[in-house]
């Protein structure tokens, strides 16, 4: 997949496998960025935290 078309993916089709993508969305010390950084719906910052949390727990992300 290119950047590009990694750019244009809906947000709540990520998946915990999407480690790329996700690290995005992360800062430096592995807190999540609030929605008013990633500029995601309610409904959308729900489900990153939820596939972040996925990620980390099968330790695909620290």
């Amino acid at each position: 997949m290119t950047t590009e078309e990694q750019r244009q993916k809906n947000p709540l089709e990520l998946t915990h496998t999407d480690v790329e993508i996700l690290t995005r969305y992360v800062t430096d010390t592995g807190k999540i960025l609030p929605r008013r950084i990633t500029g995601f719906t309610a409904v959308q910052q729900r489900h990153l935290t939820r596939v972040i949390k996925q990620a980390r727990n099968l330790l695909l992300m620290k």
